[in-house]
């Protein structure tokens, strides 16, 4: 990425980010960035082209992430048991 940009570095990589991360097209992004939607698609495909450094292993943060995502699968579980309960209930009312 050219290093002259208007734009901080960091500003760019989250944009990018967010582009490969969401389902919404890319021209609404940019239009919520108040970036050139062409700039902003530059920016992607630029960084598709450049190698990856892939992610350091920290272990701490590898233990964070199952510890988040068993807690993220306990609380759907409830969710759902409650979405259970509140149908059954709505039921019971209505007779």
């Amino acid at each position: 990425m050219s290093r002259t940009s208007k734009y901080p570095e960091q500003f760019r990589l989250d944009a990018i980010e967010l582009v490969n991360s969401s389902d919404r097209p890319l021209r609404q992004i940019a239009r919520e960035l108040g970036v050139n939607h062409e700039t902003l698609r530059s920016w992607v495909n630029t960084a598709k082209k450049e190698p990856q450094a892939g992610p350091v292993a920290d272990p701490a943060v590898t233990d964070e992430v199952q510890r988040l995502r068993k807690q993220v699968a306990e609380l759907q579980k409830e969710k759902e048991i409650l979405q259970k309960a509140a149908a059954y209930f709505a039921r019971e009312m209505d007779r």
